[in-house]
């Protein structure tokens, strides 16, 4: 069914028409609500919260996943090589924790704070809190130092006021049919992009007004051991993804030379199953994954101690030296506005 739903979004299928006299109608109430929430936010009628220290939102105006993960831990690395102590909050989609704000820990597993927020933890090891309510989460955050807080998505999360807003967009499928959810994929109007501080592009050629953002991939690690493997040492090699856009892994392999035997693309999201994945895994002599789906996937490794073959390829954003100057300075200049910390 997700298949089907982008296929009508971004490559204009048939069936997108049929449908069209029921979803056409609540795509509209769907924009209505959104341009509501947004003039509220403008007017300052809807009571957002102000945090004491720069919040930075890194979100998107079309639904699923278009690289700003990356581009959170990205800042997180450049946040910290300043000497500040950036802290990250995120809604912990697919989570379940007991109780809301919650804070990330060694031992947090994705069943209780989703992939995106565990992901972040490991690779940056700076505070994350989750909560549906973000403003919640940034509370959270405060006791522990944190000197300037990056979202993770929430761009339409109003109830927050945000001091920088990026915008991340997928470079090869856009914005699709341009129209709002569900008859569309998108979040907000493309109109939107005007009044956000940085645009960015991920993969292909980044058009006027947009920063270019590339995912440099490293080598595999091996889930169990973290051993290191480079692209051509792994032989009869099967692909799973579970993101956004499970095709822009696939061409990342395809770019370092990797030819899978298999590839099998699920939602984002999505909550895999030990079996479901051992089957897969049997198509060949080693199982590659992105590393949000390897969070997701440790624990099968410590149910199954003969699991030698599963290996994640992390990816870092990258950016033109021009370009993370820019960036650093309008960060720098809020960071000014703001004093330290404890004035």
């Amino acid at each position: 069914m997700a298949g089907l739903v982008e296929k009508i979004w971004f490559e204009n299928h048939p069936l997108g028409w049929i449908g069209a006299p029921l979803l056409w109608p609540l795509s509209k109430l769907f924009g209505a609500i959104a341009k509501k929430r947004r003039a509220e936010f403008l007017a300052g009628t809807n009571d957002a919260y102000r945090a004491p220290v720069p919040v930075i939102v890194v979100g998107n105006i079309t639904v699923g996943g278009n690289g700003k993960t990356p581009v959170v831990i990205w800042l997180v690395e450049q946040l910290k090589a300043k000497g500040f102590n950036p802290g990250v909050v995120s809604r912990g989609y697919g989570g379940k924790a007991e109780s809301y704000p919650f804070v990330v820990d060694d031992i947090t597993n994705t069943d209780k704070a989703g992939d995106e927020p565990v992901l972040i933890y490991q690779r940056t090891k700076v505070p994350v809190a989750i909560s549906p309510v973000r403003s919640d989460a940034v509370k959270a955050l405060l006791p522990l130092g944190v000197d300037i807080v990056i979202t993770d998505d929430g761009l339409q999360h109003y109830k927050l006021a945000r001091d920088i807003e990026f915008v991340i967009v997928d470079g090869e499928r856009r914005f699709g049919n341009q129209q709002y959810m569900p008859f569309g994929p998108l979040r907000e109007q493309t109109d939107r992009l005007g009044s956000v501080d940085f645009v960015v592009c991920n993969g292909a050629e980044a058009e006027a007004d947009e920063i270019a953002m590339s995912l440099k991939p490293a080598e595999f690690i091996n889930l169990k051991t973290g051993e290191r493997a480079s692209a051509d040492s792994l032989d009869a090699p099967i692909a799973l993804a579970g993101i956004g856009n499970p095709q822009r892994f696939f061409n990342t392999l395809a770019s370092l030379g990797v030819k899978p035997v298999h590839c099998e693309p699920f939602a984002d999201h999505k909550a895999f199953e030990y079996a479901q994945l051992d089957a897969l895994a049997k198509k060949g002599q080693n199982l590659l994954m992105t590393e949000k789906d390897a969070v997701k996937c440790r624990a099968f490794i410590n149910q199954d101690p003969d699991i030698e073959n599963w290996w994640y390829l992390p990816v870092d954003a990258a950016f033109s030296d021009t370009d993370t100057a820019n960036i650093l300075n309008k960060i720098m200049k809020v960071k000014d506005g703001y004093g330290s910390p404890t004035a």
